[in-house]
């Protein structure tokens, strides 16, 4: 069996749907990061058959809003002394500002750069995110 020892102080993002750690690896441009980073991919869990887990030793600033785009049951530990003393669950935000960006080449996003790329849910039960300005649809590849 695999282990990865604890942190003392920092932050773990669990509950990452299997497969999904390195979209947020990503996304986050963690490889830029001056810290130390593990990443543990298809966990054996009871509550989700396998998932994914990110450990960052060391004090981050995460925008939970765009993980809750990415994945909505996430849970964000931070740890201290060794222990979780804080729990965060991420939800899926109604609106997201500049996370997302539209790929519509007719929306007014893609002439006036200055904009804020704004999406809005749709639809909670699909994780379906929508353009204000074009109602173009976000499709989780555009990330």
């Amino acid at each position: 069996m695999l282990s990865i020892g604890g942190i003392t102080e920092g932050v773990v993002i669990d509950h990452i749907k299997a497969g999904g750690a390195m979209k947020i690896y990503n996304y986050l441009e963690m490889d830029k990061w001056d810290t130390q980073v593990a990443i543990i991919k298809n966990a054996t869990s009871q509550k989700m058959g396998r998932k994914d887990i990110i450990k960052v030793e060391g004090s981050i600033d995460v925008d939970l809003d765009m993980l809750g785009v990415l994945d909505p049951n996430i849970t964000f530990n931070i740890i201290k002394n060794n222990e979780i003393v804080e729990k965060r669950h991420v939800r899926m935000p109604e609106e997201v500002v500049n996370i997302l960006q539209c790929v519509n080449p007719r929306c007014i996003t893609s002439v006036e750069q200055e904009l804020p790329h704004i999406f809005r849910l749709a639809d909670k039960d699909k994780m379906t995110y929508r353009c204000i300005y074009c109602e173009q649809k976000y499709k989780e590849k555009n990330l």
